[in-house]
């Protein structure tokens, strides 16, 4: 009987300390895409756990949150969002109508975007037709130099605002990370230097603001968000060889059969990126090369 009684409070405390656990299990921010976790994770170290909504191998211009997502962006103490990708244009509002207590940080804030210029070359006939995304700006900002400092200088002072007693180990892991980031800009200059062919194509233009940055011209298969017609094909191939492109990116998330019909008739080589990539400067430098490595061969 004593035993059975021990062995009972032993679980009540257990039960006990599991709750206690639970509630103290740490601080929560949610964000869209892999590339923020990355930024956030840096600056944030140990003290916020980083819920990432869109999964590897889905895009963020159509993604659907699960039920279970949305009851975990619900115990997030905020959401940094990206700006203004497919995703968030369609699901901010509810998020926040759900979640009225949700502090929100845009980190796309003081970002000069790509608005009325030149996105993505379509083809030679109308080389100054301009693609816009939903919203009328590019949305693929950390695919930058530019774009991640700024993502990174806004994920900062979010963490400050929500934890304002850790200002100063927030400033250390920001400072640590923003010279990585020069460092990967160095990196890719130096890698592009003797690049010749200053054309490549690839789907969606997920790399509007890398391309602008390091004098490349980006080519887009996807035309204002839809599959290419075969007139459009046919004028892009046309495109590619007057323009000398030698690789073609394709993404996993988005359909191959016109990239690798491109690949087959301009003789350009199919080269597997990922721009929603958690390592962010991994992915940047494996573009840079890959553009290099396509040219020298």
């Amino acid at each position: 009987m004593k035993y059975t009684k021990i062995c009972t409070l032993l679980l009540l405390w257990g039960l006990f300390v599991a709750c206690g656990s639970k509630q103290t299990e740490g601080k929560i921010v949610t964000v869209t895409i892999e590339p923020q976790r990355f930024f956030a994770e840096k600056i944030a170290g140990d003290k916020f756990t980083v819920n990432c909504i869109v999964p590897v191998g889905q895009s963020p211009e159509t993604y659907d949150p699960t039920p279970k997502q949305m009851v975990q962006v619900g115990k997030s103490d905020a959401y940094l969002r990206i700006g203004s990708i497919g995703f968030e244009q369609v699901w901010m509002e509810k998020i926040q109508e759900n979640n009225p207590d949700l502090t929100v940080f845009d980190l796309s804030e003081g970002m000069s975007f790509v608005e009325g210029e030149e996105t993505c070359i379509h083809h030679h006939e109308h080389a100054h037709e301009h693609h816009h995304p939903a919203g009328g700006v590019d949305p693929h900002i950390w695919s930058s130099i530019e774009g991640a400092k700024v993502v990174a200088w806004n994920t900062l002072n979010a963490f400050i605002q929500l934890d304002k007693e850790n200002t100063a180990y927030y400033w250390k892991n920001y400072t640590t990370l923003l010279a990585e980031i020069e460092q990967t800009a160095d990196q890719i200059k130096q890698i592009l230097e003797p690049l010749e062919s200053r054309s490549f194509i690839i789907y969606h233009p997920a790399l509007t603001y890398f391309a602008h940055e390091f004098g490349l011209k980006q080519l887009c298969i996807e035309m204002d968000g839809k599959e290419p017609s075969p007139a459009q094909l046919k004028e892009l191939i046309k495109t590619a060889k007057e323009h000398g492109v030698k690789v073609v990116f394709i993404q996993q998330e988005f359909d191959q059969k016109n990239a690798e019909l491109i690949a087959k008739e301009t003789g350009c080589r199919l080269v597997v990126i990922n721009p929603l990539d958690y390592q962010w400067s991994k992915e940047l430098i494996h573009i840079a090369k890959a553009l290099v490595d396509e040219q020298a061969d």
